[in-house]
């Protein structure tokens, strides 16, 4: 039998999950009526400030450090699910790669969309796996919950100096269909999804021994590598920007941020 601590994560995770089932399930009959997925995003972000909240809330381990979990968790939540309404939903058309995914579904899209609305939830259940492992931690804080605040501040700053940098860009109606090359992006092509691994990243700082706390990083940073970030956002980048966006994949570095390579 698995140790009572597990279990209580365990638990609440499953009890976080269930709650998820139903709400990634109105958010797929809203994406019914409008024809828009996009607001899925927005759920996926704020579905995790809400597991981290819940896991602060009920497990049982240092009090100090369960406060800690829960305003990390919600307020990088808070921030995300914030920028992803205003960057993609309020007043915006679909988002392109949901919009290729509607066309190539066809009739099937509304079946395929629930499906993949419930996969947000039992990811995000998934990725909380370092919120209840922590929220169950005893022992007072100390340093390597420090170290890990300090990591976290430097993975949501730079996210949203990230965000905020290219919604500048985007702003001004002289760069459209131009690369994005200021600030972070020039030494990124995504340093927002590279901000957003360090986010991961730094709850497994606060307690390197628990093998819980290394799943998210590892799950985010295959997600992001090889699944729905980077190549669903540079494919639809290469549909709408064509040869500009192709001399920016030579010249810049994908995900680590690096100086970039001189123009051939």
């Amino acid at each position: 039998m698995a140790p009572p601590d597990i279990m209580n994560q365990a638990t609440t995770l499953i009890v976080g999950w269930l709650v998820l089932c139903a709400f990634f399930a109105a958010l797929w009959t809203i994406q019914r009526w409008t024809k828009d997925a996009s607001l899925v995003d927005v759920g996926w972000a704020a579905s995790l400030g809400f597991l981290a909240l819940l896991c602060a809330a009920v497990l049982p381990g240092d009090p100090g450090r369960r406060l800690l979990i829960g305003a990390m968790g919600a307020l990088w939540s808070a921030r995300l699910a914030w920028h992803l309404y205003i960057d993609r939903v309020r007043g915006k058309d679909e988002d392109g790669r949901y919009a290729a995914l509607r066309a190539s579904w066809g009739e099937n899209a509304d079946r395929n969309f629930f499906w993949f609305f419930q996969a947000q939830g039992a990811l995000a259940a998934l990725l909380a796996l370092p919120f209840a492992a922590l929220a169950a931690r005893s022992g007072e804080l100390g340093l390597l919950d420090a170290a890990g605040a300090a990591l976290w501040l430097i993975g949501v700053a730079g996210e949203r100096a990230a965000d905020a940098t290219l919604a500048r860009f985007r702003a001004d109606p002289s760069n459209k269909g131009k690369t994005c090359r200021e600030g972070l992006w020039r030494y990124s092509r995504h340093p927002n999804y590279f901000f957003e691994w360090t986010h991961w990243l730094a709850y497994a700082l606060m307690a390197p021994i628990l093998w819980q706390v290394w799943l998210s990083p590892a799950v985010m940073l295959y997600f992001l590598l090889r699944v729905t970030g980077i190549p669903a956002t540079e494919e639809q980048a290469l549909r709408s920007r064509g040869e500009d966006y192709r001399r920016y994949q030579r010249e810049t570095s994908m995900f680590i941020p690096w100086f970039p390579r001189r123009a051939a």
